[in-house]
């Protein structure tokens, strides 16, 4: 059993940055590749980013690709997002959430069966 908490989200001009962090609670975290997910007001749950168990395998979103980076810190159990050249576009509710099923990096949000509660990023133009 793993349990993700989001923090780091908040209010940022257009062109700045953030960093979110997923603080994960469990013996196994280092098990589960990891990703980003991100829902908009009135639209659906979006890929944003994922990595995978052995970390070195990497996914992102079109949207972002060149812009976030996600990492992983297995001694303190933790998955972060790195956020530069942020865009109103980018508003949204992001999301953590940890795979059990397999090792590899995926953009399927049903391949996912841990979530975190998470975290708004609000970009203002």
């Amino acid at each position: 059993q793993v349990q993700l908490v989001e923090s780091g989200g908040g209010l940022v001009q257009a062109g700045g940055s953030l960093r979110l962090s997923c603080a994960a609670s469990g013996r196994t975290f280092s098990n589960y590749a990891m990703g980003w997910f991100r829902q908009a007001p009135g639209k659906e749950r979006e890929f944003v980013a994922a990595i995978s168990r052995s970390v070195g395998s990497t996914s992102y979103a079109d949207s972002v690709k060149g812009r976030f980076t996600i990492s992983r810190d297995k001694v303190n159990n933790t998955v972060y997002l790195q956020m530069n050249s942020l865009q109103p576009e980018d508003t949204a509710v992001y999301y953590c959430a940890g795979r059990s099923s397999s090792g590899s990096a995926s953009a399927f949000l049903y391949e996912y069966n841990y979530w975190g509660q998470g975290t708004q990023v609000t970009v203002s133009s």
